[in-house]
């Protein structure tokens, strides 16, 4: 494959790095990776290049994907603006530094965006794509175009608020899990349940803001009357959470987190939870009923 032909380029080669390159060759976009050290870069999908230097001529899209690192990211955004001279748009799927803040250390920052994937980038549909305040509508309109190619479902967000959209959500849950379970109030277990029989199938079919106006939002208004004010509204992080932190009981990775893992053959059931997600998203992606317009209050 010549360097002059890439159409995208993943800046890292990371689980998540491999995914994404993964979903845009799959779809036979010609695609690289960039690693420091591509050498040792294995499992990779055979229509991805694996490269240790930037192309010579600029890809249409680079998508950073390297460590949450603020200093790194900046690094890696000069060494990419100083070869292409703004050419190329560049993304990057940090899902908690400020997008701003990247953007405004940028030469050519209309040609910057958010372009945040989920695990694992290969399956999951959903693609948060967050303008900068200097975000060009040609950028955010080809960055969704090249999206659409691989199947994904982008959301674009206005701002590039903090967590953006879907990492807002589940923080503001797991806020109050964490909380429930650090009182005693139910377990790990019990959550799970609920998420896995209940709010997972039921969000899938209707969302979460659908299902209210299919419920009643007279009910749901009064109920948010008398449960807001109970809820964990705390602006702390979870002390459950940090302790397991603190003592390296961090999940699968260390054997033990708030489940024990150490028995477990971790790639197996990673492999066997991505098929049953595949096998859900299509079912749901076959089945769906057409969903009803958003009201114009206007």
């Amino acid at each position: 494959m010549s360097e002059s032909t890439f159409t995208v380029l993943v800046a890292g080669s990371g689980v998540m790095g491999r995914g994404i390159a993964g979903s845009f060759a799959g779809t036979g976009i010609k695609t690289a990776v960039l690693s420091r050290n591509p050498d040792a870069v294995s499992g990779m999908d055979g229509d991805v290049a694996v490269l240790g230097e930037l192309p010579t001529e600029a890809p249409e899209l680079i998508i950073e994907t390297i460590p949450e690192v603020m200093e790194l990211k900046l690094a890696l955004n000069t060494r990419i603006e100083d070869a292409y001279r703004g050419a190329a748009i560049i993304a990057s799927n940090t899902s908690s530094l400020p997008l701003q803040k990247l953007a405004d250390n940028l030469k050519f920052p209309e040609k910057f965006c958010g372009m945040h994937y989920f695990q694992p980038a290969d399956i999951t549909p959903i693609v948060e794509v967050a303008r900068v305040a200097q975000s060009q509508d040609a950028t955010i309109e080809r960055a969704l175009s090249l999206l659409r190619r691989t199947g994904k479902q982008p959301i674009t967000l206005a701002e590039p608020i903090d967590g953006l959209l879907i990492n807002r959500l589940q923080q503001a849950i797991y806020h109050e899990a964490y909380s429930l379970i650090d009182r005693g109030i139910c377990t790990a277990e019990d959550i799970d349940l609920a998420a896995k029989q209940l709010l997972g199938p039921r969000m899938s079919v209707t969302g979460m803001i659908e299902q209210k106006d299919l419920s009643g939002l007279d009910t749901h208004a009064l109920s948010q009357r008398e449960l807001v004010p109970t809820l964990h509204l705390s602006k702390e992080p979870s002390p459950v959470v940090q302790k397991k932190y603190a003592d390296g009981n961090i999940g699968a990775k260390s054997g033990r987190g708030f489940f024990d893992w150490r028995e477990m053959d971790v790639p197996a059931y990673r492999q066997e939870t991505g098929a049953l997600l595949t096998a859900v998203l299509g079912l749901l992606d076959r089945d769906r009923p057409a969903a009803p317009p958003v009201a114009d209050d206007s």
